[in-house]
């Protein structure tokens, strides 16, 4: 049978033409037969239909006599951190992230939480699941299944990464988005000496409030208007899975996830000078000139959670971030976390006493950027020549390390094909506004995008 859920990173596609029951089964038996696994720790997302997906997978795996530990609700990190934590084969997270409502899919890691992606056996486990004639078991041959718990000591690890005694109270909202985070939330909130302010807080797979992804600029009111009428000191939104964390000033002004790589990145390098710190080719100055001024090493790999924790891996660096909100951490199993990015925020906060504006606006006078602006091509590769063509004279460097990057003295701009939807992604930055907002319209319209 063909299965085209499978994309370059994860498993993703439309329930019931897509991804189903079956096919879940099949992608369960599938991964066994591949990485040969003793136990896998599954997991499954807030989606009305995680559940029985989850089941069904868990069914493949053990058919194939592996012994399935389940977490239950859960982010995705919780997959990545029961997996390294307890020393499995393997974890299974069953989520669409911030997907429309009919959609779900599989995150898949191996030991140590390494990533499974197309170029590293997600490609093998697709062509099994298609082509294998999965026969039945005797009863005797299965794998054994466990529902456990690693919440506490989750929180215990996800709480080491800041030195509680120097927290000072604050208001924070927080927006779940009807997602997992919030009862992660809920037990964080004992540790910490906040107050938090909750909205869409209850998780509910009918995503009542609208599909969690702040990313939308229509998702962000929420927040916004909370932090505003609340008077808080800075506000919170996650997607459905939490693997990504959107941040908000005192002012309820979203901050683009740039800035917060290169804020994190000035944590780090404060308390641990030297340390090379990854990032991704969309936008690159300011997490450069941050490492310049706080000594530490900047390092580019190219876009998506694979080749990120791939590079920081090699270069054993103590933290990477993507300007689309993901942050990696050395001491996280080189994963990405949606949970400690914002608990070295509210420590930054603690100790600088500065409000979250202050603390950002040079970063965003100094390199001012577009934000990622999405666009449908017909042909990426054409739009691509032609760029490279029309600002090739006086470029001080053109480079193709992901899709392309053309930089001069004063500006620059990354375009490169989305590996998830079938999109371009556009980003500039440069050293004055004015002239990045006029970059980015002459940019649109050499490409015949609105």
């Amino acid at each position: 049978m063909k299965i085209t859920c499978f994309k370059a990173y994860d498993i993703r596609g439309r329930l019931g033409s897509e991804l189903s029951v079956e096919i879940a089964y099949r992608i369960g038996r599938a991964y066994a037969r591949w990485l040969k696994p003793e136990t896998v720790v599954v997991g499954g997302d807030i989606r009305t239909s995680s559940p029985t997906l989850k089941s069904a997978l868990a069914s493949g795996l053990r058919d194939e006599g592996v012994d399935v530990l389940d977490i239950g609700l859960c982010g995705t990190e919780e997959i990545y951190f029961a997996t390294a934590y307890l020393n499995l084969s393997g974890g299974i997270m069953v989520t669409a992230s911030h997907n429309p409502i009919d959609y779900n899919g599989m995150k898949m890691v191996r030991e140590g939480s390494r990533p499974i992606s197309a170029d590293t056996g997600l490609k093998v486990i697709q062509a099994l699941a298609e082509e294998t004639d999965f026969s039945p078991v005797e009863p005797s041959q299965r794998g054994t299944y466990r529902r456990i718990s690693c919440s506490d000591a989750y929180i215990e690890h996800v709480l080491s990464y800041v030195e509680r005694s120097k927290l000072r109270p604050l208001k924070i909202v927080v927006n779940a988005g009807n997602g997992a985070a919030g009862p992660v939330l809920d037990a964080l909130e004992s540790f910490l000496p906040f107050e938090l302010i909750k909205v869409n807080h209850d998780p509910d797979g009918e995503f009542p409030n609208g599909i969690p992804n702040p990313l939308l600029p229509e998702s962000r009111h929420h927040t916004s208007d909370l932090v505003k009428s609340s008077g808080a000191d800075f506000g919170l939104a996650w997607d459905g899975d939490f693997d990504r964390c959107f941040l908000f000033d005192e002012q309820g002004e979203f901050i683009e996830g740039y800035y917060i790589v290169g804020l994190l990145a000035k944590a780090f390098l404060r308390k641990h000078p030297g340390e090379k710190i990854v990032h991704d080719p969309r936008l690159i100055w300011n997490t450069q000139a941050v490492c310049r001024e706080f000594g530490g090493e900047a390092v580019q790999s190219k876009c998506g959670h694979a080749f990120i924790k791939q590079v920081m891996r090699e270069q054993d660096a103590i933290y990477g971030g993507e300007m689309s909100a993901h942050h990696y951490f050395r001491d996280f199993f080189y994963c990405d976390s949606g949970m400690v990015p914002w608990l070295l925020v509210a420590e930054l906060l603690s100790v600088t006493g500065q409000p979250l504006s202050d603390m950002i606006q040079s970063m965003v006078e100094d390199y001012p950027c577009s934000g990622e602006l999405n666009r449908r091509i017909d042909d990426p590769q054409r739009v691509m020549t032609l760029l490279e063509e029309h600002y090739a004279n006086g470029a001080v460097s053109i480079e193709r390390v992901d899709g392309l990057s053309v930089a001069y003295t004063d500006w620059r701009f990354n375009l490169r094909s989305s590996n998830t939807e079938p999109v371009v992604r556009l980003n500039v930055e440069a050293n004055d506004r004015t002239l990045m907002e006029q970059k980015t319209l002459e940019l649109l319209g050499l490409m015949g995008a609105d």
